[in-house]
């Protein structure tokens, strides 16, 4: 929900920072950026809104990801990520104990990368 609420292009700067990754969104962000939507007014529900038009442009895929049985969305997530782009405090704490580096929005500007992202 960045673009929205910071006015950065985040497609660009993932490009640059990290040119030979493919972008993915897995399906269970997307279901949740519907509920937020749905249920939400005001800027949550514009920038939902606009996470979710850019999910649905290119070079961004989503693909479909099953829960495992009691599993949370941040499990899910550190389970496929190899490299994890995230705010949330906790999910990146718990990204960076299983060394999965994440890129996150910095002083609202720009993104910055904590960890190695290898060259693939």
């Amino acid at each position: 929900m960045i673009p929205a609420q910071f006015n950065v292009d985040i497609i660009s700067e993932l490009e640059q920072k990290i040119p030979s990754y493919k972008f993915i969104v897995p399906s269970i962000v997307i279901r949740e950026l519907e509920k937020i939507k749905n249920h939400s007014k005001g800027k949550n529900r514009i920038a939902a809104s606009v996470a979710l038009k850019i999910a649905s442009s290119e070079p961004v895929k989503i693909i479909e990801i099953k829960l495992k049985k009691n599993e949370k969305v941040d499990d899910a997530l550190l389970r496929i990520s190899k490299v994890l782009c995230t705010n949330d405090r906790e999910l990146r704490r718990k990204a960076r104990l299983k060394n999965i580096p994440v890129i996150y929005l910095r002083q609202r500007k720009y993104l910055a990368i904590d960890g190695y992202v290898p060259e693939i």
